[in-house]
């Protein structure tokens, strides 16, 4: 018989409609039951659970593996296809729709979703719905490519997202470039994605397609394919603190995008660290965009803009050229659309900038070993050339002159 003592684990902090909301009991004791949801008897189905839950309710998951029975959908609108009124056929895992609810689970790897479907927990008409302290895993590729499979998708909810694994979601189709992400907004959505684990899944660890909003913060992202983030179509992003590497590619602003990208360690992924491109505009300040494969930071056409200041690049370029030049910062746009200035960008493969001005000694701008205490961790030891070097309109957060790099700026740890 299994212990009670799981609903004393504390959750998360969430909203305050939370703690007054009523709760309901679910646990995988697969004894035939049904159960009544109360914590004497608890469901014994999550997706039962979630079909005779009320708006606001709280759905408390005892340590298991809840496994969902995926069902086909046919989507009207298409999150990444250049005509949005394309029918995309897609399978759904746990699906709430329509009201707000808030799945608090044991802790990641305690409580288990596996999903066995392209849209693991699917989210719609969802306004104000929280999911925390559990892992997500065991997707099922859908065959149609345009697909947005992921193991959370949303469109038209407000969600956050906290404590999660998101983790090895790998199945794939042969015929289909793409696999499954971690997290994919859709239309409408507004998402909350703070302090997760996003590993190992066969597709961008987050995107954000056609007016998608989200705040992407203190998750660590790696060992994926695609991009660690990218934000697409006219979405917007505040993303900040994250630990992105061993993807294809770092973060990414497409499309008609705005993004703003702040003290994230982007790091020992396969292509480019961060890219703006499209008619997009990104401010990246304060990264540390370190011992990517091809380029650290690029601009990608005529049309992108932005400002890349604060940030450190460095020992960019060991892979053969793939996507982009081995060098620090190379501009394949313009550079009047851009400000690049007071950053250190050193000892990169193929040269610190190309088809552009040797920025070194210009604007603020370093080329000098950056001497981080530790190669993961990226903090400058008392010697660093970048402590107190920062661009001088930002402080850090005790009011001081701001470092280059992750622990500097108003953002900073």
């Amino acid at each position: 018989m299994k212990s009670v003592a799981w609903i004393l684990v504390p959750a998360l902090a969430l909203l305050t409609t939370v703690a007054l909301a009523d709760t309901v009991f679910v646990d995988d004791l697969d004894d035939g039951a049904f159960g009544t949801g109360s914590l004497d008897d608890p469901y014994r189905s999550l997706q039962f659970a979630i079909d005779h839950a009320v708006d606001g309710d709280v759905l408390r998951l005892a340590p298991g593996t809840y496994t969902a029975e995926p069902g086909v959908f046919v989507e009207s609108l298409c999150g990444n296809c250049e005509e949005h009124r394309t029918d995309v056929e897609v399978t759904l895992g746990f699906v709430i729709k329509g009201l707000a609810l808030h799945l608090i689970g044991s802790g990641a790897g305690e409580t288990v979703l596996e999903t066995n479907a392209g849209y693991g927990v699917y989210f719609e008409d969802s306004r104000g719905s929280t999911v925390a302290g559990l892992t997500i895993t065991g997707g099922k590729r859908d065959p149609d490519g345009a697909a947005t499979d992921a193991g959370v998708v949303a469109r038209r909810s407000t969600v956050t997202l906290t404590g999660l694994e998101i983790a090895d979601n790998t199945d794939r189709v042969d015929d289909v470039v793409v696999g499954i992400g971690g997290v994919m907004g859709r239309e409408g959505a507004e998402l909350f994605i703070i302090g997760n684990t996003i590993r190992n899944n066969g597709w961008d660890g987050i995107a954000l397609y056609r007016g998608a909003t989200a705040f992407i913060a203190d998750n660590d992202i790696s060992e994926g394919r695609g991009a660690g983030v990218g934000i697409t179509w006219d979405a917007t992003a505040t993303v900040l603190r994250n630990r992105v590497s061993r993807y294809w590619k770092g973060i990414g602003s497409f499309g008609s995008s705005r993004v703003v990208v702040r003290n994230n360690a982007v790091f020992d992924n396969l292509g480019w660290g961060i890219i703006a491109t499209g008619i997009s505009y990104m401010e990246a300040a304060n990264n540390v965009v370190a011992r990517n494969g091809n380029c650290g930071f690029a601009l990608w056409s005529d049309e992108a803009t932005g400002i890349f200041t604060n940030n450190i690049v460095t020992s960019n370029g060991w892979r053969d050229e793939w996507v982009c030049p081995q060098v620090g910062v190379w501009m394949n746009g313009l550079s009047e659309s851009i400000e690049i200035s007071y950053n250190n960008v050193w000892d990169n493969v193929a040269g610190d900038y190309r088809d552009m001005d040797e920025l070194t000694g210009a604007g603020g701008n370093i080329s000098l070993d950056p001497a981080f205490v530790d190669s993961l961790d990226f903090h400058l030891s008392p010697e660093s050339p970048c402590l107190d070097a920062g661009n001088p309109i930002f402080t850090d957060p005790a009011g001081g002159p701001s470092d280059m790099g992750i622990h500097g700026g108003p953002a900073a740890r």
